[in-house]
C-alpha cells in the first residue's frame, strides 16, 4: 500500500504565489526561462539558475547550482518563502478551460519508489538525472513536483472536498496562460492522520504520470545519503520525495507529436510511396489533421497535410504494441526514416499537443524540419496497463496539462 506523509512546506507568502509561480524547469527553453531574468521573485531564479550567469556559462557546470543555492537563500531570507510551521498536506486544483482536477501535495516514499509501489512507464536518461541530483544536493531542496496518479479512492476524496467546501483556499490565482491554480493547506492534525491511514488501507498503489526525472534523482540522492550514514530511523526527509497525487477519472492526456529533420535520403515521392505499404493516405492539403481515433496520424510534409490510417497488421495487441506512438515508430520512424532510439537521436523532436498543430506547421515550414506526424494520445488507462506489466512506452508518449506550478511548495530535505 501506499506511503506518504505531510510536511513543512517551503511556500511563498500569500500575496506573492502568482509571481513565484512558474512552469515546470523541464518545458521550458533556456531561452523562454531568460524572458523572466528581470522578475525579481520568479522561481526560473531557482530551477532555472542558469538565467542569473553569462549566456557563455554552461548550464550544468557548478555555478549554475550554486547560484541557485544561493538564489533559493535569498528568498528565504527575504520572506518571498516562507516555511510552514506544522507537517501539512496540502490540495492543488488546476482549471484549465473550465475543467478541474485536484491532487494531494504529499511526500512519497521512495522505498515504495524502489519496490515497484510507485509504478514508472518511461526510462530515464542519465544526464537529466544528473543534473537534478546536482540540483537537490546544492540546494537541499526539492523544487519541483512529481505528479502522480492512482485509481479513484472514495475516502481520500472525501476529505479532500470537505476541506475545500470548508476552508478558504490560500491561494487562488490564474496564470498568465489562462490555467487558474487553487491551493489549500490540510493542517488539522485529525485530517493529515486520517488522510496518511486511508492511503496506506485503500491505495494499493500510484503511477508517476509525468516527472520520472525527478523521481529517480530524488531517489539517488536518498541512496547516497543512507550510504554516507544520514538516514537513522528512514523517515528523515530525504527518504521522501514531493508528489502532487491525483484521481485518475479526472486527468487528461493530451498528443504528444514528432518532427524529423529529414527523409533519410528519400525524395516526397519515394517517401510516401513506401508509407503505403502500411497505411492508407488521404491528402488533405491546407486542412490540418488532428487524429480523431486511435491507429490514424496526421502528417505535415511540404506544405501539406495527410491523413494516415494504419493498415491491420502493423500494431499488436499487447500493451505496448497497441500504442500509436509505437506504430509510428516501428512503421515509419525506424522502419523509413532510421530512427531506431528517439531517446538520443538528434534528428527527431517532440511538441506537446498544448501548442497546437500550427506548432508543427512552424517547425516544417521553417525548414528547420522536414515531416512533422500529430498522433492521437494515449489514455489513462494504457499508461495504468504498461505499468502495471512492467514495461516502458516509448519516449515522449504522453503530454498532460494543465502543468503543475514549480514554487507554490518546496520541499526541504
Amino acid at each position: 500500500m501506499a506511503k506518504i506523509t505531510p510536511f513543512k512546506g517551503l511556500r511563498p507568502t500569500k500575496s506573492l504565489a502568482a509571481q513565484v509561480a512558474t512552469l515546470p524547469y523541464d518545458v521550458v527553453s533556456v531561452a523562454e526561462a531568460r524572458e523572466f531574468k528581470k522578475e525579481r521573485y520568479n522561481f526560473y531564479h531557482i530551477t532555472r539558475s542558469e538565467i542569473d550567469l553569462p549566456d557563455n556559462v554552461d548550464v550544468h557546470s557548478p555555478l549554475v547550482y550554486e547560484r541557485a543555492k544561493e538564489n533559493l537563500d535569498f528568498f528565504v531570507q527575504k520572506k518571498i518563502l516562507v516555511q510552514d510551521a506544522e507537517p501539512s498536506y496540502y490540495i492543488y486544483e488546476l482549471v484549465m478551460n473550465g475543467r478541474s482536477q485536484t491532487g494531494l501535495v504529499c511526500g512519497s516514499s521512495i522505498d515504495d519508489y524502489n519496490n515497484g509501489i510507485i509504478k514508472k512507464h518511461e526510462f530515464t536518461r542519465p544526464e537529466k538525472e544528473q543534473d537534478r541530483i546536482n540540483h537537490i544536493t546544492a540546494t537541499g531542496a526539492q523544487t519541483g513536483i512529481v505528479f502522480l496518479a492512482y485509481n479513484d479512492c472514495d475516502s481520500v476524496q472525501q476529505i479532500i472536498d470537505e476541506w475545500k467546501k470548508e476552508h478558504q483556499p490560500e491561494y487562488d490565482f490564474t496564470a498568465g496562460d489562462g490555467i487558474r491554480h487553487i491551493f489549500w493547506v490540510i493542517n488539522d492534525y485529525s485530517k493529515v492522520a486520517s488522510i496518511s491511514h486511508y492511503f496506506e488501507q485503500d491505495v494499493p498503489c500510484t503511477y508517476i504520470a509525468d516527472g520520472h526525472h525527478r523521481a529517480a534523482s530524488a531517489a539517488k540522492v536518498c541512496k547516497d545519503m543512507r550510504e554516507n550514514g544520514y538516514s537513522i530511523d528512514g523517515d528523515e526527509a530525504f527518504n521522501y520525495f514531493v508528489t502532487c497525487i491525483f484521481p485518475a477519472s479526472q486527468l487528461q492526456i493530451m498528443d504528444y507529436n514528432r518532427v524529423v529533420k529529414d527523409l533519410y535520403g528519400k525524395t516526397n515521392e519515394e517517401f510516401i510511396q513506401a508509407l503505403e505499404n502500411d497505411f492508407e493516405i488521404s491528402r488533405l492539403g491546407n486542412q490540418a489533421c488532428k487524429p480523431e481515433h486511435p491507429h490514424e496520424f496526421g502528417m505535415y510534409l511540404s506544405g501539406s497535410w495527410y491523413k494516415l490510417a494504419a493498415k491491420p497488421g502493423t500494431w499488436s495487441d499487447d500493451p505496448i504494441g497497441v500504442l500509436d506512438v509505437t506504430i509510428l515508430s516501428e512503421n515509419v520512424l525506424d522502419k523509413l526514416l532510421g530512427i531506431k532510439d528517439q531517446r538520443v537521436d538528434k534528428r527527431i523532436d517532440f511538441v506537446g499537443g498544448i501548442r497546437g498543430m500550427e506548432a508543427l506547421e512552424k517547425r516544417v515550414d521553417s525548414e528547420e524540419m522536414e515531416v512533422a506526424f500529430s498522433l492521437y494520445p494515449v489514455t489513462i488507462q494504457q499508461l495504468f496497463a504498461i505499468a502495471d506489466s512492467g514495461n516502458v512506452m516509448p519516449p515522449k508518449s504522453t503530454w498532460f496539462e494543465p502543468k503543475l506550478r514549480d514554487g507554490l511548495v518546496v520541499y526541504m530535505i
